[in-house]
């Protein structure tokens, strides 16, 4: 059961040092990202709070990302890789799972994929930022198509299935791989590599914030996760719910949630 976000414990907010959190339809409104949010982001930065997009978004976006937002990394195409900026030396540094070989041939893996699914799935389309991925496959069932029912996004999975590949299903994408890596095993390396954080002990130090299945895995971890409101919109098909819920969708109920940290941080 998914409590309102104000029911969250005041003395366990006092003490969390981070939010993990995803970006489309969560940090973002109906595709744009409001002055509201990117506000609560600054604050959240300057209020000493670590600050790391969990994404299914490509390697290109994330490139931009870690250079330019206030964020101290961003785990990025469902928990491929991770980067960061490193202002010490002025430069972008990269962490794959995979090493460019291996994701290269997993490529061309998918490629197959793609075209069965654009074949026998009428609707479908590659997402529109699939030239700058390294890792996986985005099939786009709603952001710049129009919305397909659910019955075909399950087709989608099959597909994908079939093949012996990974898929989760965000708010507008299906993202298929290979591997069985997620948005969390990718968080815990960057989360020991960089900081020496070991989340497993740690895990109630921070706070996630999603609102879709692919979130499910974040969900299911961390004991102070929240969910914008959207994610009643899957409650149907996740194992996995928040623990919180925000008033506002997207970019609101981020900042709603990120509010809520920095005014207890102030007063712990």
């Amino acid at each position: 059961m998914m409590k309102p976000l104000a029911e969250m414990n005041p003395e366990i907010i006092k003490d969390l040092r981070g939010i993990f959190f995803d970006i489309d339809d969560t940090f973002t409104t109906k595709g744009k990202i409001h002055e509201k949010a990117f506000s609560a982001l600054w604050a959240l930065h300057r209020s000493g709070m670590t600050a790391v997009p969990i994404t299914g978004r490509p390697a290109g976006w994330c490139d931009h990302i870690s250079r330019i937002w206030p964020v101290d990394g961003i785990v990025g195409e469902n928990g491929a890789f991770y980067f960061w900026y490193d202002h010490g030396d002025g430069k972008l540094k990269k962490r794959f799972l995979d090493s460019d070989d291996e994701r290269a041939r997993k490529r061309n893996l998918l490629q197959k994929i793609k075209d069965e699914i654009l074949i026998s799935i009428p609707g479908t389309a590659l997402a529109s930022d699939q030239s700058y991925r390294e890792a996986d496959l985005a099939i786009d069932f709603r952001e710049d198509v129009s919305p397909l029912p659910w019955k075909d996004v399950d087709r989608i999975c099959a597909v994908f299935n079939k093949h012996g590949a990974t898929c989760k299903i965000s708010s507008i994408h299906v993202n298929g791989w290979f591997g069985d890596y997620d948005k969390l095993q990718m968080a815990r390396i960057f989360a020991m590599e960089r900081f020496g954080v070991d989340l497993d002990s740690e895990r109630d130090r921070y706070v996630f914030c999603g609102d879709s299945p692919n979130d499910e895995p974040m969900f299911q971890y961390f004991p102070n996760s929240v969910g914008v409101s959207t994610v009643r919109n899957y409650s149907g098909i996740m194992k996995f719910l928040p623990s919180f819920i925000t008033g506002g969708e997207g970019g609101t109920g981020f900042a709603e949630l990120a509010s809520l940290l920095i005014r207890h941080r102030k007063t712990g």
